[in-house]
């Protein structure tokens, strides 16, 4: 005997469970049936979709949203900007790099020599300076001077020679010697055998963290290590100008004398005719300066020297070639300004 209700019960009964478990299969959870003590948990990122001819439903991926117009245009502005970037950083950034880097070459130098007026000059580092500095540069610097008079008394007296002015000798050794070679001479010897040393010792200290157990016992680095660096330069500097310009014309005046059989007296008697008073003290502020600025990149680089003894090594490199790059500059700089308000002499 067949019951019309219970079969109608029957198939609601499967309709319903049917729709159940395509629900869980919606929610991720396989087979439509989760496991004893877990709790189903729907996929945020599914979901349910039905198929055109069977009807079953159908596992959808997540949605991609296609960007609008505003962040195109927001992409589109940073591009550009990483573009310009890029630019500058070839071309304008690296020069820009430089000038911040010199600018803050000179402020560690301003703060040094504040220290000066605070705390006073640390006497016995300011000598040990000068004697390191005047050790390692004189005889280099004497054997440099000779030869570079000799080809400048070379040069200069075959001109003369051809125009019958041989006397004239002394007067343009004295000009190219003391003006020019002399204070540029000097710069390139402090910053190649006292700078680069400068450096690698500060650079050494760096590294071994011995500049900040100074900062940390209360002890000023600028002033007990910096300041006397500076100050001792500038000063050998000065004093090793005048030892370059009598080696420079001692040069001239041997291979004039011997070579160009110019006269002692007339070589001494024209000293005068051409230069006087203001070269030799546009050649001693030339030559402060020079050694002012090799001190002052020499100690910037050691000050912040990092990357261990490579990193060093880089630093003394650095500091020479920025050094001999200012000195050039600073040297046209002054050369210009000497000629534009120093009247000069005339034949």
């Amino acid at each position: 005997m067949q019951y019309p209700e219970l079969g109608d019960k029957r198939q609601g009964a499967k309709a319903k469970g049917g729709e159940a478990e395509h629900g869980a299969i919606a929610r991720g959870m396989p087979g439509g049936r989760p496991a004893p003590g877990t709790v189903a948990m729907a996929a945020p990122s599914l979901v349910l979709g039905a198929s055109a001819e069977a009807g079953a439903p159908q596992l959808i991926g997540p949605a991609i949203a296609r960007p609008g117009a505003s962040d195109i245009a927001d992409g589109t502005r940073v591009a550009r900007s990483r573009a310009a970037t890029m630019t500058n950083g070839n071309g304008n950034g690296k020069v820009l790099s430089g000038v911040r880097e010199t600018g803050r070459m000179v402020s560690l130098a301003l703060e040094s020599l504040r220290q000066l007026a605070v705390k006073g000059l640390p006497v016995g580092e300011f000598l040990d300076q000068c004697w390191f500095l005047a050790r390692v540069t004189t005889v280099p610097l004497i054997l440099v001077s000779i030869p570079f008079g000799m080809v400048i008394a070379l040069e200069v007296g075959s001109l003369l020679q051809q125009i019958g002015a041989q006397s004239q000798l002394g007067a343009a050794m004295v000009l190219a010697v003391v003006r020019e070679q002399a204070p540029v001479a000097t710069a390139l010897l402090i910053a190649g055998a006292g700078g680069s040393a400068m450096c690698a010792d500060l650079g050494a200290r760096r590294i071994r963290d011995e500049i900040s157990a100074m900062e940390v016992m209360g002890v000023n680095p600028l002033h007990r290590l910096v300041l006397p660096r500076l100050l001792a330069a500038t000063v050998v500097a000065v004093l090793l100008d005048a030892v370059v310009s009598v080696a420079g014309i001692a040069g001239g005046w041997y291979f004039g004398t011997h070579s160009i059989h110019v006269t002692s007296s007339s070589f001494f008697a024209t000293f005068s005719e051409l230069s006087q008073l203001a070269d030799l003290a546009i050649a001693l502020l030339k030559a402060a300066v020079f050694g002012f600025i090799a001190a002052m990149v020499a100690c910037y680089k050691g000050m912040y020297a990092k990357g261990g003894p490579k990193g060093v090594g880089d630093a003394v490199n650095q500091a020479v070639v920025i050094t001999f790059i200012l000195a050039f500059f600073v040297n046209f700089v002054l050369t210009v300004l000497y000629f534009n308000f120093v009247p000069q002499k005339s034949i």
